[in-house]
């Protein structure tokens, strides 16, 4: 029995459930101050208190990196004005029964904020008291609550572009599932917080008004009290009642003051760039010595007038002008120092040797070019994050393509525009763009609510219309629909693009026989089987490159080995080996444009038609086609994929197998976005349903 007891008693009382009722506890002494007589002395105490936790509640505001890093504030806001409240319903019990004894009778924090704070005289603290009152009311409070309104309306519109922005980044594989549901996460606590602080808000606005109502109740209380039932003069318990407000009054208000300036700087807080605000404040406002000498410039200026207070004038303008002086130097000492650390560089650099083989550099497969701007985007040193995005992005396309491309070798190219950069393949150039650090590029999806000022453009990945907008413009973008991405992620997106269009060029021998290497550990007798027994080393590499040259992605490589092992005795040209994968991938590839098992709305070619364009193409390729019925072919399909995709639908044409290849190599010149199926690859439990037939009004 007692061992039981001490186990409950120990679960109720340890470490981690007294720290989860320490926040009842005081809620619950809170409300109960507001019932049961205090004495003085805790009075005494619990007013300091209150004016500690104030200030602490103010410093912590000040160091705070991003508001949701003090995402408790508004239940703080809630608290710190129960808590006032509850000392002035115990203070005025205080002054109410004990005034007459004297002025230290509610306790010597009350006396000391009576008297020595306004020298005793109760009409000037009247007068501080309403200056202080409406300072925080008028002021700060209704400002700080604006700007909390504000911003609650504008992070809740923006939450869809926000989100938008995450499955963008998530499906381009620049960040990877935890990452996302955490960014989620911070968005949805970013709309609770600011509607927090937009309700907590009226908290000090309505406790200011209860410290006037409470000022003027207390000392027409007082005299009630003083006069009837003490039986003092009126002059005598005016004075005395009213010092003793005033002083209950100021010690609750100074505090009150201090946390709505805590609330306004929270609210007021910009930009995410890991500085306080202190650092914030001090950096922006005295990091410009043009600013600093041209005001220290004024300052002498007035100083030499008739009349003024030559002194002070004079020693504001010497102070800051060092503090200009200042600057400068420093700013040049650093400009000299990287001038000095550029000129030893080479001046360090040993003399160059004869040439050899090692100076016959190979080109790189996949290569990033960018101007000296985007240095820090690449530049770890500088938390650039380029890197590691695409590092995610080859890990990204090696899961969903199914082999590892070669890696993104990334160099500087001072012959490229200062914000520009260039993808190139084997050298050669096949993307390129421009990108402004510090900067977003915001993109139209083609429903935004409005225009933004800023830099017009095109998105370099997808050319959708676009513009480069200021940080401050950010979630102005978001709440009109726009998708908004930094200039990282633009760079990242556009070669995440790039690698998936050119996959089958990435699939090189080497690629190929790593490929084939990461099988034989799975299924050793599979690969021994088929290469190089059955087909080469380049046959394999040729199918798995028409299969990515189409979209395919080879992750079912047991499923395209077993195949090609199955056909390769009695053939061995690539596209017919390229036709039977398909097939035994059909059910994976109508999958990736038909997911699920609902009926498959396509595309399909007129029979009459079909069989011209079996006998032109068959005979003599893609070149034994008449111009006319080419251009009619063209244009047909173009408008077909194009009504396809108007009613959300993937644009697929179904054919014949012996027509599927030459068509799908004759048409993608002129409809890229469209996909050419065989009949043979449908597998039989679906549902095919024409939505189009081409060339039926011929």
């Amino acid at each position: 029995m007692n061992d039981s007891l001490a186990l409950t008693m120990n679960q109720l009382f340890g470490k981690s459930n007294l720290r989860a009722l320490a926040a009842p506890a005081l809620i619950i002494m809170i409300l109960a101050m507001m019932v049961l007589p205090l004495p003085p002395f805790a009075l005494d105490l619990l007013f300091t208190f209150n004016i500690a936790l104030a200030v602490m509640v103010l410093l912590v505001a000040m160091y705070t990196v991003k508001p949701l890093d003090f995402s408790v504030f508004p239940t703080v806001l809630l608290v710190t004005t129960l808590l006032r409240l509850s000392l002035n319903v115990a203070s005025t019990r205080v002054v109410l029964l004990q005034g007459h004894a004297g002025p230290d009778a509610a306790g010597k924090v009350i006396e000391a904020f009576g008297h020595f704070l306004v020298g005793g005289n109760y009409t000037v603290g009247i007068v501080v008291f309403v200056i202080l009152t409406v300072i925080n009311f008028v002021v700060i409070t209704k400002g700080a609550g604006r700007i909390a309104e504000v911003s609650a309306r504008f992070t809740l519109d923006a939450m869809p572009g926000k989100q938008m922005a995450i499955d963008a980044d998530l499906n381009a594989g620049l960040i990877g599932e935890d990452e996302a549901r955490k960014r989620r996460s911070t968005v949805a606590q970013e709309a609770d917080f600011y509607g927090s602080m937009d309700g907590a808000s009226k908290f000090v606005r309505g406790d200011a008004i209860a410290g006037i109502l409470i000022l003027i109740i207390n000392i027409v209380g007082g005299l009630i009290v003083g006069v009837l039932q003490h039986d003092m003069d009126a002059a005598s318990a005016a004075k005395i009642y009213t010092l003793l407000t005033i002083g209950d009054g100021l010690v609750a208000q100074i505090p009150a003051l201090i946390i709505s300036t805590a609330a306004g700087l929270v609210v007021t807080r910009v930009g995410d760039d890991g500085l306080d605000i202190g650092q914030q404040f001090v950096g922006q406002l005295f990091g410009n010595p043009a600013a600093l000498a041209l005001t220290a410039a004024i300052l002498g200026v007035l100083g030499l007038i008739p009349g003024m207070p030559h002194l002070v004038f004079l020693l504001m303008a010497f102070a800051i002008g060092g503090l200009a002086y200042w600057k400068i130097a420093q700013r040049e000492g650093q400009e000299s120092l990287a001038q000095e650390a550029a000129v030893a560089a080479p001046a360090a650099a040993a003399e160059s040797p004869e040439a050899s083989w090692n100076d016959v550099a190979p080109v790189d497969v996949l290569g990033l070019e960018v101007g000296y701007r985007l240095i820090p985007l690449v530049d770890q040193s500088q938390d650039g994050d380029l890197l590691k995005r695409i590092r995610g992005l080859r890990k990204k396309f090696a899961q969903e393509v199914g082999f590892l491309s070669a890696p993104v070798h990334i160099r500087d190219n001072l012959e490229l525009k200062p914000n520009g950069y260039r993808i190139a393949l084997k050298g050669v150039e096949i993307g390129a763009g421009e990108a402004f650090p510090g900067m977003y590029l915001a993109i139209n999806p083609g429903r935004v609510a409005g225009p933004l000022p800023g830099t017009q453009t095109r998105d370099p990945a997808f050319d959708l219309p676009a513009i480069w907008i200021e940080s401050n413009l950010r979630d102005q973008a978001h709440a009109l629909g726009y998708t908004v991405v930094d200039a990282g992620t633009v760079v990242a997106t556009h070669l995440n693009h790039v690698i998936l269009s050119h996959a089958a060029e990435l699939l090189g021998r080497q690629e190929t026989q790593s490929l084939l290497d990461h099988i034989a550990t799975e299924a050793p007798k599979l690969i021994e089987d088929l290469v190089p027994k059955l087909l080469s080393l380049s046959i394999v590499q040729r199918v798995l490159q028409n299969l990515l040259e189409e979209g395919v992605n080879i992750r079912d490589m047991r499923t395209i080995i077993e195949t090609l092992a199955e056909h390769a005795g009695r053939i061995q040209d690539p596209l017919e080996l390229t036709s039977q994968v398909r097939i035994a991938l059909g059910r994976a590839i109508v999958q990736q444009f038909f997911p699920g098992k609902g009926e498959m709305q396509v595309m399909a070619i007129e029979p009459g038609l079909e069989r011209v364009l079996a006998q032109a193409l068959l005979s003599g390729g893609e070149g034994a086609l008449e111009p006319g019925l080419a251009d009619t072919l063209l244009r047909e399909t173009s408008l077909a994929a194009q009504r396809q995709e108007d009613l959300g639908l993937p644009p697929v044409l179904l054919v014949s197998g012996q027509l599927r290849w030459l068509l799908s190599r004759f048409l993608r010149r002129a409809v890229p976005q469209l996909k050419v199926i065989a009949n043979a690859e449908v597998p039989d439990s679906r549902t095919i349903k024409v939505t189009t037939i081409i060339g039926a009004n011929k």
